[in-house]
């Protein structure tokens, strides 16, 4: 019988794996303009963490409700039935019905907006799950927020957090294929060593290992140009001390918010933005679809010249979503995190 993860508890504080539970759902039948897919693959993203609270942040996507379907986490997988115009049976898809077994997909915008709008994909190009990293939301937001929100220059110093996470190891390597000088952080000397030694970055540092702003000052000892946010606090506050004249920043995330069970402070050298001229600028990807394209033209390009690294944490079972994502905010994921269904 198909199955689906469902929300048990709204968690305050760390998340634990029984805060979800798998039940057991009769097989959707999928109406006129639909299609039914067998998902394999679907995506475990920091994201979702904030949706687990019983209210999201005002004008983010909604919260999950408590035993309901997760409806608004990616997924790919096989077309068995189809009752919607320009999909067959045995397209390769992409879609926001993830954390399941099977779905039934309207054609057309998708729980995340245009972003999860069911698409067929080319796996010619790169394997299905491919298209939840590099060839999706995550290259988009990735390519977006360099090119688009932070306007990348030529000559700019990037520093990019939780740079070999699924979003920030791409990140860092677009602003390295373009030809920056780009800095990494991350929390344990492994990720460090990834991202030095598999994604060639310039210099980085395991931000548990001092303060941040002195390590950041020790790799960037000229200044930065450009911060890609994935953590918000203590980093952003070190990227304003650090940010030179008319630096900019691309507010991607805040993780380093997402478990806390009280507000956190905001930095406290605000100020720094208007000395030297700062743009702040938050975003999300899925504000940029009509780039999309473009990211998957120019990633599939390096993706064939061997020129780009995605490293994937993969996980066997649907069951065990709860538990993957869990480990990737507890740090212990490195690049993409993964559900492999079937």
């Amino acid at each position: 019988m198909p199955r689906q993860v469902r929300l048990r508890r709204h968690p305050v504080g760390a998340l634990a794996a029984d805060d979800f539970h798998v039940v057991d759902v009769p097989m959707p039948e999928p109406r006129d303009g639909e299609v039914l897919v067998r998902n394999t693959w679907t995506s475990v993203d920091p994201a979702i963490r904030i949706r687990l609270a019983a209210v999201a942040p005002a004008g983010y996507f909604p919260a999950f409700g408590l035993d309901a379907p997760m409806d608004g986490i990616m997924a790919v997988g096989e077309v068995v039935e189809s009752l919607a115009v320009g999909f067959e049976s045995g397209d390769t898809v992409w879609h926001t019905y993830g954390w399941r077994d099977y779905a039934a997909v309207p054609a057309g915008a998708g729980a995340l907006g245009a972003l999860g709008s069911l698409r067929r994909l080319d796996t010619a190009v790169a394997p299905a799950h491919a298209y939840l990293g590099p060839l999706g939301p995550m290259g988009l937001t990735a390519y977006a927020g360099l090119f688009d929100v932070a306007e990348l220059c030529a000559g700019d110093v990037v520093w990019v957090s939780a740079a070999a996470g699924a979003v920030g190891s791409l990140a860092a390597q677009f602003a390295k294929l373009r030809g920056h000088t780009v800095i990494g952080s991350a929390g344990s000397d492994d990720k460090v060593a990834f991202v030095l030694g598999e994604l060639g970055l310039d210099a980085a540092f395991n931000y548990k290992r001092g303060a941040i702003e002195d390590q950041l000052r020790a790799a960037a000892p000229d200044g930065i140009d450009v911060y890609f946010d994935n953590v918000g606090g203590d980093h952003l506050r070190a990227a304003l001390s650090v940010l030179r004249r008319w630096g900019r920043v691309a507010i991607c995330g805040a993780v380093s918010q997402y478990e806390r069970d009280r507000p956190a402070p905001g930095p406290d050298n605000l100020f720094q933005a208007v000395a030297n001229d700062l743009t702040l600028r938050g975003f999300r990807g899925s504000s940029y679809t009509d780039r999309m394209d473009d990211m998957q033209r120019d990633v599939a390009a390096w993706l064939r010249a061997g020129v780009l690294r995605h490293r994937e944490t993969v996980v066997e079972g649907l069951e065990q979503a709860p538990e993957a994502l869990v480990r990737m905010l507890a740090g212990g994921t490195i690049g993409k995190t993964l559900v492999h269904i079937a």
